[in-house]
């Protein structure tokens, strides 16, 4: 099945734990969030990502979502990597195999994460349960 929502960032700490003098860091973020739409509930990832000087950046990430996904509640884990442009951050998801509780026991499957600067943050989903 495929699912879309939208999220608003409700708090986002970054914190570098390694600073270059040519502007280029590595840093770790914790992020709270209210997803929208067919999935709807709270999440919360960490974040690790790599700036490099002209403050572009590739990032990995492990999110849980607790909530609904369509008809069925419970909570997941995605993971996530991708890179942010200046303008956009984007890359896929994917379910981490075994994480969903509840009815989302045995969900597993990908999809894409988009967060343009100034703009609404959105994640699609195509999921099963095995």
């Amino acid at each position: 099945m495929s699912t879309a929502a939208t999220f608003k960032i409700d708090s986002w700490d970054e914190q570098p734990y390694v600073e270059n003098d040519d502007g280029s860091k590595l840093t770790r973020a914790h992020v709270e969030q209210t997803f929208e739409g067919d999935i709807a509930g709270q999440g919360e990832v960490e974040w690790l990502m790599c700036y490099r000087p002209d403050e572009t950046a590739d990032y990995v990430g492990l999110q849980r979502i607790v909530g609904r996904v369509g008809e069925r509640s419970g909570s997941l884990v995605l993971i996530s990597t991708g890179t942010f442009d200046g303008t956009e951050a984007k890359g896929p998801l994917t379910i981490v195999r075994g994480s969903g509780t509840g009815e989302l026991e045995g969900i597993a499957g990908d999809g894409e994460l988009r967060a343009p600067m100034g703009s609404q943050p959105s994640v699609e989903l195509d999921y099963r349960f095995e």
